[in-house]
Order: C-alpha cells, then structure tokens, then sequence
C-alpha cells in the first residue's frame, strides 16, 4: 500500500498540504530550521543504528560521503520536492533506486567531521529550489 495515495493522482500537487510526508526518524528535535543561520533542515536525535526512512516516494538522484555532513542520500519526489539525509552511518541505497514512503534508506549516525555533535539525523526538504522548515510538514 502507499501511504502518500491521494483520491486523484493524476492531478499535479497544488499545496504541499496535499502531500503525507513519512516521518524519516521518530525521535527528538536537537536543532531547528533557520535560514537565517543557513541551517536549511530540522535535526532529530534518535537511537543509534536506527533505519532511516523515506519521507514520500522518489529517486535516490544522490549517495555519497562530505567532509562536513558524513554520509548523505538524496531523494527526488514528484512535484519539485527533494528531500535530504545527512550524517549517517551507512546508506542502504544507490543512485538511480527507486524507493517508496516510509522505507528504510540509510541507517543514522554521526558521520562527518564538521556539523555533527553526536549521532543524529540532518534532515532537509526542498520545493522548487528553496528550502522549507520540515516541522511545518512532519511531526517527529
């Protein structure tokens, strides 16, 4: 089953309101989106080698390992959204799979040299090209 199913699908996205985002990680909030700061994402602690999950379905269109946020996956979703993880221990995906709502992408972590201050997920979603505050579309 699909837990992102609308009545019509067909029909494009016209609000973000539409949309059932699966929460990636059930934990607790450690750093709040700020744009102001550049902290484009929501951090959530959570336990150790806990499964990461995607928040709707898409693309994995990124897989791969930064200096400042560890190991980071990329999901591309219809309608202009995208989604990012980052700082985890491993990824359970690569490049070009294609992943559903709600199933387990990568496993959280502390990955990183930078931004990481204990094992927690960086999570991001992008519409359009800008950032927005994921609390606004998740309850973690």
């Amino acid at each position: 089953y699909n837990v992102s199913f609308r009545q019509n699908p067909a029909q494009p996205v016209t609000s973000l309101a539409e949309l059932h985002f699966f929460p990636p990680v059930k934990g607790i909030v450690s750093g709040k989106y700020d744009a102001s700061k550049k902290h484009y994402g929501t951090d959530i602690v959570a336990k150790p080698r806990s499964p990461v999950s995607a928040a709707l379905d898409g693309t994995v269109i990124f897989t791969g390992w930064t200096m400042e946020t560890g190991f980071v996956i990329e999901l591309q979703h219809p309608n202009n959204i995208v989604s990012v993880y980052k700082h985890n221990a491993g990824l359970l995906k690569e490049t070009g799979d294609l992943v559903r709502a709600g199933e387990p992408i990568s496993i959280i972590g502390d990955s990183g040299e930078i931004y990481t201050s204990g094992p927690h997920l960086h999570f991001e979603i992008w519409y359009k090209g800008s950032p927005l505050d994921p609390e606004k579309h998740i309850l973690f």
